[in-house]
């Protein structure tokens, strides 16, 4: 009976204790259905959904199609339909209670919702626009409006370009008309061959043409063409007017298309060039007429050892030894001796140079050339050191160099030479005053002091 009696109190406790359980349900659903919308466990009311003006939000029907791409955000949870893209910095949840993802803005800082405006501009940045919405579709437009701007520029700029500038098509054209009139330097040469060689022209016409013929004769291309066309004869027969103006601008022609030219070098030798030169230099002409035959002949006996044993052979040492008994040709003594210094030296190198079979045959060529044994025969030895006692330091210095040159044929006779021996003092002292006045200025391999150690070469040798 006591069994009984607990097993009935049992039942009834276990009721009582359903009972509350069933009473705390209850009450939790209606508190969690009275508290804020966060929880996401009842419906929302359409009152909380309302923006702070107090207007609806925008809904499906009221949107533009093309703006349902895009989710835009209010204070209050909305509803993300699927495809929508939810701006950056929105706050999302899922609604347990119907299953959608729902968003909003966040709360502002300071408290203070936003406008719809303000949502707008935060959204398209500086955009200026005037619609509620700013669509696809606005977009779009504007992007073709920011072309058709763009494109404008470009042509307004293009067509600035062309005012300023004349089009690459037209350049060309007007370039080929000039290439058309321009003369070639062959079609100049012949003009001014046929100017000087016509008996019309007068002596200013042909002394006009071979100075502009000395300008295109320099290159070596042009003085072959100038030796083709007939040219260089005609120079090599006015050698022999009686218009000294003409001598002196036919030797200069001459001289110029020679210079390191061997094919007219050959061709001027053959064509009478040397003799005629020869003749000028050892005939009484004026100083200018002599200064430009001297210049030829350099020109043709550098670097042309046949040439040179031609000049011994008719004479030319003799010939240019009689400039320095001749009055008013100072100005061509260095000028001598610059020459012979440059043939010597020429041939020496050529000899201490590597051999080889071409080297070998213009070796046997300048062997044949017996320049130094004729220059010692003819007692150039004082003709050059006589020059010493020249004022300019410029003849000094090339005289210097040729008695170097000749010391090993000439020590004899130099040593003996007493005025050659005060001379040599004399340089001696003035070159150590300008050495050290050079070096006190700072110049520790100067000029003078170059000079110097010349003289005091020379000096040690004798």
């Amino acid at each position: 009976m006591a069994m009984s009696h607990w097993a009935s109190l049992l039942s009834t406790a276990a009721k009582v204790n359903l009972l509350v359980l069933v009473v705390s349900v209850v009450f939790s659903q209606s508190s969690l259905s009275n508290r804020a919308p966060e929880f996401a466990l009842t419906k929302i009311e359409e009152s909380d959904i309302k923006d702070d003006s107090g207007k609806e939000p925008i809904t499906e029907d009221d949107a533009d199609p093309e703006d349902l791409e895009v989710f835009y955000p209010t204070h209050q949870w909305q509803t993300i339909r699927p495809g929508q893209a939810v701006p950056a910095g929105s706050h999302v949840r899922l609604n347990l209670q119907t299953g959608d993802r729902e968003a909003k803005l966040p709360d502002s800082e300071n408290g203070r919702s936003d406008t719809r405006e303000e949502r707008r501009r935060k959204r398209l940045g500086k955009v200026d626009v005037d619609s509620n919405s700013f669509t696809a579709q606005e977009l779009k437009k504007a992007l073709a409006k920011m072309k058709e701007n763009e494109k404008a520029e470009r042509k307004a700029h293009e067509e600035e370009v062309r005012k300023k500038f004349r089009p690459i098509e037209q350049l060309k054209e007007e370039f080929e008309k000039l290439n058309m009139k321009m003369e070639t330097d062959y079609e100049i040469m012949v003009k001014l061959i046929s100017k000087f060689n016509s008996s019309a022209s007068t002596l200013d016409e042909k002394v006009a043409a071979l100075y502009d013929l000395e300008y295109y004769v320099h290159q070596v291309d042009n003085a072959k063409d100038f030796l083709s066309m007939g040219g260089l004869q005609l120079v090599i027969d006015g050698l022999n007017s009686t218009e000294a103006t003409l001598k002196e601008h036919a030797a200069f022609v001459l001289g110029a298309a020679l210079s390191s030219n061997p094919k007219v070098q050959i061709e001027a030798i053959e064509g009478g060039a040397l003799q005629k030169l020869l003749v000028i230099l050892a005939t009484e002409q004026p100083l200018a007429v002599k200064k430009k035959a001297l210049f030829a002949l350099s020109s043709m006996l550098r670097h042309f050892p046949y040439a040179q044993q031609q000049f011994l052979k008719l004479g030319g040492l003799q010939v240019l030894r009689s400039l320095f008994r001749q009055k008013g040709m100072q100005t061509l003594h260095v000028r001598v001796v610059t020459l012979l210094y440059d043939l010597i030296v020429e041939k020496m190198l050529l000899e201490d140079s590597q051999h080889g079979d071409q080297m070998e045959e213009k070796i046997q060529q300048y062997r044949q050339v017996k320049l130094v044994p004729a220059v010692v025969e003819q007692d150039w030895c004082v003709v050059v050191s006589n020059l010493l006692a020249m004022p300019e330091h410029d003849t000094r210095e090339k005289v210097l160099k040729m008695v170097s040159v000749l010391m090993a044929f000439c020590k004899e006779r130099y040593r003996g030479d007493q005025a050659l021996s005060t001379t040599l003092g004399l340089l001696r002292s003035e070159y150590e005053e300008l050495a050290a006045e050079e070096q006190r200025e700072g110049d520790k391999e100067g000029y003078f002091k170059e000079l110097l150690g010349s003289v005091n070469t020379i000096i040690q040798e004798l």
